[in-house]
């Protein structure tokens, strides 16, 4: 007995479950996204704004410094006074210091 040939190709596997087949087409690849899918403004991208935190924190800062700066200068020291009053302690504390024990 002859068994029965089919002709014609060669049939194709099933599809396995939650794989696209092969008949169905595949997207380009340059396709353009959905408007769902659109990038962020660089406003709404928190990497950004953690990259520029630093050095505006940093100038910001510098602007608070100026104007402390600026409202309360320090006081001049008069150089008439000399070692007369202030600094009396202090030289009596580094001699002492300096005075190898017996």
């Amino acid at each position: 007995m002859k068994s029965a040939t089919r002709s014609g190709p060669p049939a194709r596997p099933a599809p396995r479950p939650g794989s696209s087949s092969p008949a169905e087409p595949q997207p380009p690849a340059d396709r353009q996204p959905p408007a769902s899918e659109a990038p962020l403004p660089w406003w709404r991208v928190r990497m950004v704004w953690l990259v520029l935190g630093g050095p505006l924190a940093v100038v910001i800062a510098s602007f608070v410094t100026l104007g402390i700066a600026l409202t309360h200068p320090d006081q001049v020291i008069d150089a008439s006074q000399g070692s007369a009053g202030g600094e009396q302690p202090a030289l009596q504390a580094r001699n002492h210091a300096a005075v190898p024990r017996r």
